[in-house]
């Protein structure tokens, strides 16, 4: 036997569809992968060997044993540091490789056999939806991603698909996965990285779709 239904339960089914169209979007968008994860995945790494220093850079030295004329030093506006020992030290715009060779040359003459690690540094701030922004002096074969981990990863409102680069107040990267390294995309010292903040659906469509759900939960209880 068929049911006649009531007029109110008419107008509930009538307002059925909408409820269930927000419900159904609600649910395809949450089952979307987020941008910058389909795909292999894969990147080429870069090589350290081919980081050149700039002016504003930073350069990290070890030298075995002497802790002394060991730390981080910033390159200056003419592409010098200086060291001890050695005092000032052009490094701007020469392979790091290269840098580090003449580095356990000139310390030849005060020390024996030195052993010596040196590691480039981009002097960047990481700003936005982070824990912990502020300047930070990161190896520029780090990724993206690293960089806003060093920076106490992004906060719960961040998003690591809305990624800007940003020099002397201007937008340079789109499209910026955080897989990529600081060296690919041209980071330099002073440069920022911005990590934007999730869209409001993003942050709320678990209240919104379960507030639907249950909305359409009551509705067929009422036709029932």
């Amino acid at each position: 036997m068929i049911q006649t239904l009531t007029p109110k339960a008419m107008r509930l089914v009538r307002t059925l569809p909408a409820f269930l169209g927000i419900g159904t979007v609600a649910v395809a968008l949450l089952a979307v992968p987020a941008a910058g994860q389909s795909g292999d995945g894969e990147t080429t790494p870069p090589d350290p060997a081919t980081v050149m220093l700039m002016p504003g850079d930073g350069l990290q030295i070890g030298i075995w044993r002497e802790p002394d004329l060991s730390g981080e030093f910033i390159v200056d506006e003419h592409g010098n540091v200086t060291l001890p020992l050695l005092g000032a030290v052009y490094v701007a715009g020469i392979p790091i490789d290269t840098v580090r060779a003449q580095l356990i040359e000139a310390y030849r003459v005060d020390l024996r056999n030195p052993s010596i690690t040196i590691r480039p540094l981009r002097r960047i701030y990481v700003l936005g939806d982070v824990n912990r922004p502020g300047l930070q002096a990161l190896d520029p074969t780090l990724s993206l991603a690293g960089a806003v981990a060093i920076a106490g990863g992004s906060s719960p409102l961040g998003d690591l698909r809305r990624l800007t680069i940003i020099r002397d107040g201007r937008e340079l990267g789109t499209d910026l996965g955080p897989e990529m390294d600081l060296l690919s995309v041209g980071i330099m010292s002073g440069d920022q990285i911005f990590v934007g903040r999730r869209s409001w659906w993003e942050r709320n469509a678990p209240f919104v779709t379960s507030t639907v759900l249950g909305v359409a939960g009551i509705v067929v209880a009422i036709l029932r």
